[in-house]
């Protein structure tokens, strides 16, 4: 019998947990429940809480509950949950660890692999923070796959006919859009595009702000000054936006909200679906015009979609059914639960990696372009920072693509490799994931050949090489974003803490090796300096520009040659104009 993988939503408002049976997907329950609350809570014990417990402790006691972590995954912060301090990952690997418990309890016997789902718009430092919050909890990730990707499996796996189908993803904290073509069993996803930061989450936040300003105009009380009833209102937002989705009115009622100057404060007021609606028209235009950007990048337009399907909770708003309507000229689908189709497709997903027969091969592709920076032509001027593109968004997974480079000057010894993602002709104004130094190069004139080699896989991890071609000296790296990665023994204390609040010992660690510091404490201080500068072009005068490209070229210069005096000379000027700037 080969081992259970598990299919797992890892969502912004809820997650579940899908394994295949006999050929037919399951969404396991809990206590007669598909879905849980992505929701963790202490309770007064100091117990952990997940799921249906913990959303209703978040009215009571707001300050041992969190909830939205996703949005967080991938940034380098703290939430406070009980008055400690835990990474995004560690919150994750909470609901992660519930969800495992959930499906072994089903299959009666341990599961220690899963397929994840993920955004199509994460970002490399937010797909590794999923992997990290799976290792946390005792998971093996052995594949991430994009939602819309997922819905598409859960859909049309079994579909023998061609059809071009547009999978459009809203869910508590992000938005997602994906052009799928499927044939004879196969699902490619041609083209994807979303925002990671817009989502039900934003639409709640609508209402709450309408329930905020009519206290305050009605009552003269600021409710954001308590916490236990900006809790509430937070609770009642969500529930007048499930009644609207099913009705044009929606009651929202909380007695004895609060006491102010003596008195009791009760809320109570109506809010109609066509206000509401009003409330988002942003974000559901700029979730349009993300449709029209993925069609685009698919090279088709509306008339070559067959079908819709509509993906996650914040989908029943019934404006966007309407919206998408007008755009294509028919109704969405919906046949499938749009808040099980992700995990369902995960299953089906983990089920094929597993060996069991299951009626779909999956072609997913990258969401974004990955390259590198070189001396170059931007708009008309010479630029250190021209963006080089090596793989392209919407490119077919997994990939491996390699471009040639010719060194600067004569004897030049040392090489930098800056990695990018985004889209922009300027590498600084795309996002930095990762860099590395090629030393020890051929004392040759200028023009020495390296080669770069750029391969992402099928869970959007990317292996970067650098190779002298005459030589064949040659570096690696992984890029892992060192922003959002927890460092050696981390992830270790991690699952420790994790396993801890859930009152388990610790069955078995990985071993984390430190990577040898090869650098000097003053080429890793003008290396943050650098990368400070970066931060501040947007805000900079033309002049201070350029005179900071000119010194980063020269700490470049000092750090690839060595000139150890010559860097803390211009590292302190730049220091200079980044204390100017900053004050």
């Amino acid at each position: 019998m080969s081992e259970i993988i598990v299919g797992i939503d890892l969502g912004t408002t809820n997650s579940e947990v899908a394994i295949v049976e006999n050929g037919q997907v399951h969404v396991i329950t809990d206590n007669g429940r598909k879905i849980l609350p992505s929701v963790v809570g202490i309770d007064d014990q100091g117990d952990i809480l997940v799921g249906e417990t913990a959303r209703n402790q978040y009215l009571v006691y707001p300050e041992r509950t969190v909830k939205s972590i996703k949005r967080l995954m991938g940034q380098d912060i703290k939430v406070d949950l009980a008055g400690h301090d835990y990474a995004p990952q560690e919150i994750s690997a909470i609901i992660l660890k519930r969800l495992k418990a959930i499906a072994e309890q089903y299959v009666k016997q341990p599961i220690n692999k899963a397929v994840i789902t993920v955004p199509a718009y994460f970002s490399d430092a937010q797909r590794q923070a999923t992997r990290e919050a799976g290792e946390i909890a005792g998971l093996e990730v052995v594949r991430m796959i994009n939602e819309p990707t997922a819905a598409a499996l859960a859909y049309g796996g079994n579909q023998a006919q061609q059809k071009r189908m547009l999978v459009y993803d809203l869910g508590g904290g992000t938005f997602d859009v994906s052009v799928v073509n499927i044939e004879a069993g196969v699902v490619e996803v041609l083209s994807s595009h979303g925002d990671n930061h817009l989502g039900g989450d934003d639409f709640d936040q609508q209402i709450i702000e309408y329930i905020l300003d009519h206290l305050s105009e009605t009552k003269g009380v600021d409710a954001r000054q308590h916490s236990k009833a900006l809790a509430r209102i937070t609770r009642a937002a969500e529930n007048a936006k499930f009644v609207l989705s099913d009705q044009p009115f929606a009651i929202i009622e909380e007695e004895y909200l609060l006491e102010h100057e003596g008195a009791a404060v009760h809320l109570s007021l109506e809010l109609s679906r066509l206000d509401y609606e009003n409330m988002i028209e942003d974000y559901i235009n700029a979730t349009i015009d993300a449709v029209h950007i993925a069609l685009k990048g698919a090279k088709l337009t509306a008339s070559d979609i067959d079908e819709i399907v509509l993906v996650g909770g914040s989908t029943r708003t019934p404006c966007i059914r309407e919206r998408l309507f007008d755009e294509f000229g028919f109704e969405p689908h919906s046949e499938v639960d749009p808040d099980l189709c992700v995990a369902m497709g995960a299953a089906a997903q983990a089920a094929m990696i597993s060996g069991q027969k299951v009626d779909a091969v999956l072609v997913d592709i990258t969401p974004y372009t990955y390259g590198t920076s070189a001396l170059g032509y931007l708009d008309g001027e010479y630029y250190p920072f021209k963006f080089v593109p090596i793989i392209h968004k919407n490119s077919a997974l997994p990939i491996r693509k390699t471009e040639a480079f010719a060194t600067h000057h004569d004897g030049q010894k040392t090489v930098e490799i800056t990695v990018y993602q985004g889209e922009d002709a300027d590498a600084l104004n795309n996002i930095k994931i990762g860099a590395f130094l090629v030393e020890g190069l051929q004392d040759v004139e200028a023009g020495n050949i390296i080669t770069i080699t750029l391969a992402l896989d099928l869970n959007g991890i990317l292996q970067v090489s650098a190779q002298e071609k005459a030589s064949g000296l040659e570096k690696s790296i992984t890029i892992q974003n060192a922003l959002s990665r927890f460092e050696y023994e981390a992830l270790d204390t991690a699952r420790h803490r994790v396993n801890k609040l859930f009152g388990q010992a610790d069955t078995g660690s990985v071993v984390y090796t430190e990577p040898a510091k090869t650098e000097q404490p003053d080429v890793v201080e003008a290396r943050k300096l650098v990368a400070k500068a970066q931060d501040l072009f947007d805000k900079t005068s033309n002049e201070d520009k350029e005179d900071m490209i000119d010194l980063i070229e020269d700490i470049h210069t000092c750090i690839t040659e060595g000139y150890s005096d010559r860097l803390k000379e211009t590292t302190t000027k730049l220091a200079d104009i980044i204390y100017y700037l900053e004050s």
